[in-house]
């Protein structure tokens, strides 16, 4: 065995065991293969002129035991799981091999697997932060649904120890497991489930955790009526702050999602809407007042108002909101005419000179059904150095108030005005050419 063939995979082994239980379940599987196909194809002679097969008097040492644990011989690989729990940091590859494709070697690796997951309590929660990641990583073999439905036993039925290990699992799927499990078993309170929900960085464990506290609203002794449900309300992702202006209807503090009519998130903002509506308040009248409101306007007003509002009423509201000083109020009174498809595009044209490039970003978007046939003679003609004109000014032909569709009569001839709005929008060589006058 002193092929540089061997040497390789030693290293290999040496690499993985050294990184403990960081290592990730994709690092076993790919030593699995390595190994056996070194075994097969390489430099290493074959594992039964080496392995002590039946000779108890020597034991193999770390790297013989993992070659024979995934060489290409079955009779082999069934061997070495009788030495496979004097090392545990190779039970990974134990977890492997009860997803073989011998029977033999399955059914002789999920005993020692069910052996060493049902051991002393404190050694399954150690060991189950190394093997669960490998178990969920194998589940999707054509045999290896035993060992995830061992894994799934435990962690349910077994000591709370284990599902709070997997809870702070490096593995993205270990810990989807672990939460769940949680949940199911009530393991976390309201405020744990809450704090998970708005910290977590997985969006699926972020959704089950702030499920599971709008479960608990309503509950004997209102458990999660309270602060967890206040610090959803409080959380950076739209989504659950969503989460928690739905849970004010059952915890009866309806009248509370009044300021998230106002949100920048489009999600939590209906959520509002629908929350008011269920306690007999249409939000329609508190927009209309808050876009009326002056300097005590919330920035993303405009926008509200044009989801629910009406483009015949309310869009010479919004037309008003973009000359005003704020930037994101100008860019949530632009993105509401895109909403009540009410854009005048000459009207509109002027805020691409905008110095915010959040308005100038929402103008480029409410102007992209017209950017094949912008009128030419209509857009505004003014140096990129001087200040952008008011919304309205400059304009030789306006469009119906109401807004509505684009237009669809073409330029005679291309002007510098018409080249800029081309590469402002960014649609060079996208645009149907312009023709010449004939002369």
């Amino acid at each position: 065995m002193r092929s540089s063939a061997f040497d390789e995979i030693r290293h290999r082994i040496a690499q993985v065991l050294d990184r403990g239980t960081a290592v990730d379940a994709d690092a076993w599987t790919a030593l699995d293969e390595d190994i056996r196909g070194a075994l097969r194809y390489g430099g290493l002679p074959p594992a039964h002129t080496w392995f002590p097969d039946g000779d108890r008097t020597r034991r193999p040492g770390v790297e013989e035991l993992a070659v024979a644990l995934c060489g290409p011989d079955g009779r082999i690989r069934e061997a070495a799981l009788a030495y496979a729990t004097d090392v545990p940091a190779l039970l990974p590859l134990v977890v492997i091999r009860c997803a073989d494709w011998a029977e033999p070697v399955r059914d002789r690796a999920r005993a020692v697997l069910d052996a060493e997951l049902s051991g002393p309590p404190d050694r399954p929660a150690e060991a189950l932060a190394a093997l669960a990641p490998v178990i969920l990583r194998t589940a999707g073999r054509r045999h290896g649904d035993a060992a995830a439905e061992m894994l799934g036993r435990l962690l349910r039925e077994g000591p709370e120890a284990g599902v709070t290990v997997l809870r702070a699992s490096r593995d993205r799927r270990v810990r989807r497991l672990a939460h769940r499990i949680a949940v199911d078993r009530g393991l976390l309170s309201p405020a744990q489930l809450a704090a998970t929900a708005t910290t977590d960085s997985d969006v699926v464990v972020q959704d089950l955790c702030a499920n599971a506290v709008l479960a608990a609203v309503g509950t004997v002794g209102r458990a999660a009526d309270g602060a967890p449900l206040t610090r959803l309300l409080t959380a950076r992702q739209g989504r659950i702050r969503a989460a928690g202006v739905t849970g004010l209807r059952k915890a009866g503090r309806a009248e509370e999602a009044e300021p998230f009519l106002y949100d920048r998130s489009a999600l939590v903002r209906a959520c509002a809407r629908w929350v008011l509506r269920q306690a007999g308040t249409e939000p329609l009248p508190l927009y209309r007042a808050a876009c009326a409101a002056g300097d005590g306007m919330p920035h993303h007003a405009p926008l509200g108002l044009a989801e629910c509002g009406d483009r015949a009423t309310d869009a010479q509201t919004l037309w008003s909101l973009t000359g005003d000083e704020r930037p994101r109020v100008r860019a949530a009174a632009v993105a509401g005419l895109r909403v009540l498809d009410a854009v005048r595009p000459a009207r509109l044209a002027p805020l691409l000179g905008d110095g915010s490039p959040r308005v100038v970003r929402e103008t480029r978007r409410a102007l992209l059904p017209w950017a094949d046939h912008f009128p030419v003679g209509d857009l505004p003609r003014h140096s990129p150095a001087t200040p952008a004109p008011r919304p309205g000014e400059g304009v030789a032909t306006p469009l119906p108030e109401a807004g509505g569709g684009p237009r669809r009569d073409t330029a005679a001839a291309p002007t510098p005005a018409r080249s800029g709005i081309r590469r402002t929008l960014g649609l060079r060589g996208v645009l149907n050419p312009f023709r010449r006058p004939v002369a």
